[in-house]
């Protein structure tokens, strides 16, 4: 579903574009260009407007201050991440690398641990591409999963992510590393609550998140969508969800969170109490999780027994 909707977007535009282009060429190149530079200028200022409210919303945040340098570079590093991340890799390229679960020996046991990756709002499992060729470089076997119903509750995702882990259990010998992207890390946490208390810690080995409201973000109160409300900032689902949480849950959790999300604001809600929490200054939401320097670590901690 989530890959469908987002080729309709590309085609929409890109038919839009040529009609545009082909309409305005014959009497003005220029104005044919313009049109196009005007429809790329208004994504710009769209994702600005972005940047704009999360600066404004994190003036009571303890996270320091980005420079002026740091917010241009996050702007356009997220403009074009956008671009290849709903424009191509998830539209066409979702299904383009399949999991990898090598198969072991009878009684072989895995030298490497498997992940299991799990993506965000309004995405789907071609998120995870540049991870796929990392992970599998380093001769870790993955499963990326991909969240339907797109606009559903984090609740009822708690068994796509369990058939995975199970998936990479089986394959392995080994609990998985979860890593999940903004909502994803979210499912992980649900994941886990669903699971009896005695199991969970047998289940994973740890939790890796990058840019996850793990206490709601101001921009959730704009949504519709039933996922999308349970990510408001401070609100009820993501209330209970800490207080269902054991107090000893957190120590497995690595939590990724930056002074210019443009998504997950203020910063500090993408920290859990109890968690080690990291600080990637400069870098925007969906920057976050190609940040060579947060992946380079995340892989670390995947490699860690």
């Amino acid at each position: 579903m989530n890959a469908r909707w987002q080729q309709a977007v590309v085609i929409f535009n890109l038919l839009a574009t040529i009609a545009w282009l082909a309409w305005r060429w014959p009497r003005s190149p220029l104005t044919a260009l313009a049109g196009v530079a005007a429809a790329l200028a208004l994504f710009g200022l769209v994702l600005g407007l972005q940047f704009v409210t999360m600066l404004r919303v994190n003036r009571s945040d303890p996270a320091p201050r980005p420079s002026w340098r740091q917010l241009a570079s996050a702007w356009w590093a997220e403009a074009r991440l956008a671009l290849v991340v709903f424009g191509w890799r998830q539209p066409f390229r979702y299904n383009a690398v399949p999991d990898w679960l090598p198969p072991l020996a009878p009684g072989e046991r895995a030298t490497r641990r498997g992940v299991v990756l799990v993506h965000g709002f309004l995405c789907n499992r071609g998120f995870w591409l540049p991870w796929m060729a990392a992970l599998r470089e380093r001769g870790h076997a993955y499963v990326a999963v991909t969240l339907e119903p797109a606009f559903g509750s984090m609740d009822d995702y708690a068994a796509t992510v369990d058939g995975a882990v199970q998936r990479v259990i089986e394959a392995t010998g080994l609990a998985p590393v979860v890593v999940g992207h903004s909502m994803g890390g979210l499912v992980a946490r649900a994941w886990l609550r669903s699971l009896a208390p005695d199991s969970a810690a047998a289940r994973v080995h740890r939790v890796i998140t990058l840019g996850t409201p793990h206490g709601g973000t101001w921009a959730g109160r704009f949504s519709r969508s039933v996922n999308g409300q349970q990510m408001a900032l401070g609100g009820d689902w993501v209330q209970q969800l800490q207080q269902d949480e054991p107090s000893a849950r957190a120590a497995r959790f690595i939590c990724w969170y930056s002074n210019c999300d443009n998504i997950v604001f203020p910063a500090g809600t993408a920290m859990l109490r109890g968690a080690d929490n990291r600080l990637v200054e400069g870098a925007a939401h969906m920057q976050m999780a190609f940040d060579p320097a947060v992946m380079r670590a995340c892989l670390e901690e995947i490699a860690v027994e």
